[in-house]
């Protein structure tokens, strides 16, 4: 049996974070098999010490472990069905950290099922230059044992977080973490745009962002519990105060003439919660209007 830290391993697909995974293989020590349709993207891995392989079911049957990151779940099975990939699908284990939704992590694994071959889902919450660091965090869901026999292995990329049995959940958190994401720095764009109005540069007001934005993390706990209990007392503001504030937001934006979407959007989100009857509840009430998908969406 391999030594797991010494354990090879096969990467399809080497585009920027395709090549940060082979590389960090590399570094770790791991026998690298690495294949791409544009077999020029390989050059340098294969200067360090990396073996490209002629074909994808070649590289597939190189190594108990293939990672594949590609554009999107359609290429992963054209890459795996095309020439001899399927053949060598048997008997081996893939993991997939492509970017795609829960039912395609799903539809895959059956896929990867019938032709015998074990799957693991996953999500990489990292920029490529942090691959092979603590920093990087990389989801995985799907079969324990499955995860486990390659834990060793798989820890080269970063920092492993193991979500359940459940194929579709690493793509699930992946979505929730770009909700967040995006949602801060929608939020800090939108600041950044009111203050630079009054000759306040973006610079100058990121570290009062940041600090308000680690402040606001530290409530998620709690409003967490109220969640998870479906009750939601105003133990510190009630939405129908939070929304005349939502209201000042709105105003103050097409004051300064800046774009008030973004704080239309909030209130209307908060108006329609306070029109179910939820006024004097607390903010995380709105749970229910996120949970429910609106007429046209």
């Amino acid at each position: 049996m391999n030594d797991r830290s010494t354990a090879p391993v096969t990467v399809i697909g080497l585009g920027l974070m395709g090549q940060a995974l082979a590389g960090a293989f590399l570094k770790a020590g791991h026998p690298t098999t690495v294949w791409n349709r544009t077999a020029a993207k390989a050059d340098k891995l294969v200067a360090e010490g990396a073996r490209l392989a002629p074909t994808a079911g070649e590289a597939l049957r190189a190594s108990p472990l293939t990672i594949i990151c590609v554009t999107d779940y359609e290429v992963v099975r054209e890459l795996l069905s095309e020439g001899d990939g399927e053949g060598g699908l048997a008997g081996t284990t893939v993991i997939n950290l492509t970017s795609g939704t829960s039912a395609q992590a799903r539809e895959a694994a059956q896929w990867a099922g019938r032709r015998e071959a074990r799957y693991l889902d996953g999500a990489i919450m990292a920029v490529p230059p942090v691959i092979g660091t603590p920093e990087a965090v990389i989801l995985h869901s799907g079969p324990r044992a499955d995860f486990e026999a390659h834990e060793g292995t798989l820890g080269a990329l970063g920092t492993l977080t193991y979500l359940g049995e459940d194929l579709g959940l690493a793509s699930l958190y992946d979505a929730a973490g770009l909700v967040m994401m995006w949602s801060v720095l929608n939020a800090w764009l939108q600041g950044t745009a009111m203050v630079k109005t009054a000759g306040v540069d973006a610079a100058t007001f990121a570290p009062f962002a940041q600090q308000l934005a680690t402040e606001v993390a530290g409530w998620l706990p709690g409003y967490a519990g109220q969640v998870d209990k479906g009750s939601f007392p105003a133990e510190v503001s009630a939405l129908e105060t939070d929304v005349r504030a939502m209201a000042h937001l709105v105003e103050e934006s097409e004051a300064v003439g800046v774009n008030a979407e973004w704080p239309r959007l909030i209130k209307a989100i908060a108006d329609r919660a306070i029109a179910a009857g939820h006024g004097k509840e607390q903010y995380p009430v709105l749970i229910e209007e996120f949970s429910t998908s609106q007429e046209g969406d």
